[in-house]
């Protein structure tokens, strides 16, 4: 019997994308335990933490590649480990939004990006949870937050890739992305 390599093993991979404080990291982290599996953290946090979070057009890009570089080191972890799923902490759509909506433009690096790379399903959290506090969050206001929630919505209706709301407070929420990744397993 043939085994598949590392690189040939499938691993489907799973984005959470919204607004700050919608439970992005909280949710990975969640499914990645309910699945036995990895999960890619947002790399922004970390290179804010470092940098400071007084950035710059510039520094998006950077985080932007950041980003690829850490999904793509999780994604061979996880075909190396051959486990089937990894969720992944925010994408490009993420990045785009960000800098549209703080500069009002986009690297070419980021739009190219969104064209090229392959999900499998994206999980659109809601602002239904409370905000949470944090020295690198910009918008603790609910009217920025559901417009930010909006561009999400209407990047990921107009792309192929299935996608499914999630909503509900702790464990509520994790069943609802349990339920919606069950549901791309059994298809």
């Amino acid at each position: 019997m043939m085994y598949p390599t590392a690189k040939e093993f499938p691993v489907k991979k799973i984005v959470a994308i919204g607004p700050e404080s919608t439970g992005k990291s909280n949710l990975c982290a969640g499914l990645a335990a309910h699945y036995n599996t990895l999960w890619c953290p947002e790399y922004a946090r970390s290179y804010l933490m470092e940098y400071g979070k007084d950035y710059t057009y510039e520094d998006l890009l950077t985080i932007a590649k950041g980003q690829i570089a850490s999904e793509d080191r999780y994604h061979l972890q996880a075909q190396t480990a051959a486990r089937p799923l990894l969720f992944i902490d925010t994408d490009m759509y993420v990045m785009k939004v960000w800098c549209e909506f703080v500069f009002n433009r986009c690297p070419a690096f980021i739009l190219d990006t969104i064209a090229s790379r392959k999900y499998d399903l994206y999980l659109l959290c809601n602002t239904d949870l409370p905000w949470a506090p944090d020295d690198l969050r910009e918008y603790p206001d609910l009217k920025t937050r559901e417009t930010l929630f909006g561009i999400y919505r209407s990047q990921l209706i107009d792309q192929q890739i299935p996608w499914v709301e999630i909503r509900g407070q702790g464990p509520a929420r994790l069943q609802a992305a349990i339920q919606a990744v069950d549901q791309l397993l059994s298809a």
